[in-house]
């Protein structure tokens, strides 16, 4: 299925030297990451804690390009103008953190972030329709949130292809987290997807100090998935 987007390649830095993260930060762009995405974990609503605001804001200045703020904490609300402040570009909430999300996608909206609804592996995607007005990305999580290195879930491909079809010509990303490599990205990117998170696919192998191992796995990833879409169009 034809995405609506170019193919970007999104690198978390769940996976990058958390002791130089600037360095980091600088290297995977300067190796062609076209986002920088940041997986913030609270230890509540999944089972691990990563970074907040402050982290946000000390990366900020090393990045140009969009920082792309995937928040997995519960609740959401009381947390997103700190996260806005600290120059998150796109602002993405999970559907089953709150009983408000379209309230929540609102609050995000009023910041002057873009928004974004990520689904876990079990979450259908029916609620998605009446909240395609107020979104600009959907995450699709093709692992259970928590931890990075874990293994693709084959079942959520229909999930991202279902999406595509229901969000039609909307300008709205689809974005894959979760055990993005060279093998799966082409099976989601056919599917419809354009925006792909990966972790360990990206930085196993480098260093700040060594980035061009990050650039030829970027390249690798983003080869693999642009010749999915290209064999339909």
């Amino acid at each position: 299925m034809k995405t609506a987007f170019p193919i970007k390649i999104a690198p978390s830095i769940l996976s990058a030297d958390f002791a130089d993260f600037g360095a980091e930060c600088r290297a995977i762009e300067a190796q062609g990451a076209d986002w920088v995405h940041v997986d913030v974990m609270d230890g509540h609503f999944v089972p691990n804690i990563t970074f907040g605001p402050a982290t946000c804001a000390a990366i900020r200045p090393h990045i140009k390009g969009v920082m792309d703020v995937h928040l997995m904490i519960a609740p959401v609300d009381p947390y997103i103008e700190a996260f806005a402040e600290a120059g998150a570009d796109i602002i993405t909430a999970h559907l089953e953190a709150g009983p408000h999300i379209h309230r929540t996608l609102q609050a995000i909206r009023n910041t002057g972030r873009k928004a974004g609804l990520a689904l876990n592996p079990g979450t259908g995607i029916d609620a998605v329709e009446h909240l395609l007005d107020m979104i600009d990305l959907v995450c699709v999580m093709t692992v259970n949130p928590g931890f990075g290195g874990q293994k693709f879930i084959h079942s959520q491909i229909e999930k991202v292809r279902r999406l595509r079809a229901m969000i039609g010509d909307r300008p709205i990303h689809i974005e894959i987290d979760g055990g993005v490599t060279v093998e799966t990205a082409p099976l989601v990117a056919a599917a419809g997807a354009d925006v792909l998170v990966a972790g360990s696919a990206v930085f196993k192998g480098g260093s700040a100090a060594q980035p061009g191992v990050y650039g030829e796995n970027i390249r690798a990833i983003r080869a693999a998935a642009d010749a999915a879409t290209s064999r339909m169009a």
